[in-house]
């Protein structure tokens, strides 16, 4: 496995494997978990080349936000890949990624004005940014993203197309614990406590999937229902529950066809977040 740290040495690299090979390419923010390594093993179904990123994106963090305290450990997250058979970590640090006098943002508009977007202000501009420069130094013909952040994924989606990207967005559904809960880096902030109170996301989701197989179309109604689980215990603060539509991200006051159910919410300093796909039978 190689490990690359600066934008001409990956992008030689990649030029050299392009000739004739194929490149899947999965980019984190590393401190790797197991939904982490099953995109990885995803990328090897797909492609000759596995090339991963690990890079903390300041610029997706708002000024507000854990950018300082967000969970690092390169050594581990090696190992990790290492044991999967990636063949090359692309690890820049911020000054080769954000050269002085950077000042060009890449903003796709509206879709980042929903969900999480109402309350990170930037946030979907920092993704956007990052990953088409990503996408430009590592040249991938693949990029494997996770359902779990859902507005992210068709963020992306919507760049490449709009920007006429040579790559294909391979989307992989949400890897879960035992108990149901997303996995996510963040979870490492939890106490104890409060990862039992985290089930409840989780649950939330999984009783709206049974008021649709009930026959429930009704959004309000499906909203009030998992509202009222996430408030099953106290210390919950929810930013938003809403349903929308799966390509705009638009509030739809029915489910007809398919939906997706997106929560955010805090337990302690832990903003997490989590969605399913609502289907009309």
């Amino acid at each position: 496995m190689k490990i690359i740290r600066t934008v001409p040495e990956m992008q030689r690299t990649s030029d050299e494997l392009r000739k004739d090979k194929r490149i899947a390419f999965v980019p984190t923010m590393g401190y790797l978990h197991e939904g982490h390594l099953a995109l990885v093993r995803k990328a090897r179904e797909l492609a000759d080349v596995v090339i991963v990123s690990i890079f903390v994106n300041p610029i997706q963090f708002g000024p507000k936000e854990d950018l300082s305290r967000y969970p690092r450990d390169f050594d581990r997250d090696a190992d990790l890949l290492g044991k999967e058979k990636t063949d090359i970590i692309f690890y820049p640090d911020d000054g080769e990624m954000y050269t002085e006098g950077f000042t060009t943002y890449v903003e796709v508009r509206k879709l980042e004005d929903h969900l999480c977007g109402k309350s990170r202000i930037g946030h979907f501009t920092g993704v956007a940014t990052v990953v088409a420069k990503l996408f430009n130094i590592v040249k991938p013909h693949y990029a494997i993203f996770g359902q779990k952040d859902y507005q992210q994924l068709m963020v992306i989606e919507r760049m490449v197309k709009d920007l006429n990207m040579d790559v294909e967005i391979v989307p992989y559904p949400t890897v879960r614990e035992a108990d149901g809960m997303a996995m996510s880096s963040r979870n490492s902030y939890l106490s104890e406590t409060e990862r039992k109170k985290a089930r409840l996301i989780s649950a939330s989701l999984r009783r709206a999937q049974e008021l649709i197989k009930e026959g429930e179309r009704k959004t309000e109604t499906i909203r009030k229902a998992v509202d009222d689980i996430l408030h099953q215990e106290e210390g919950i603060e929810v930013e938003y529950i809403d349903i929308c539509d799966t390509g705009t991200l638009e509030d739809v006051p029915v489910v007809a066809g398919r939906a997706v159910l997106a929560i955010a919410c805090r337990i302690g300093k832990t903003r997490l977040i989590d969605n399913t796909i609502l289907t009309e039978a």
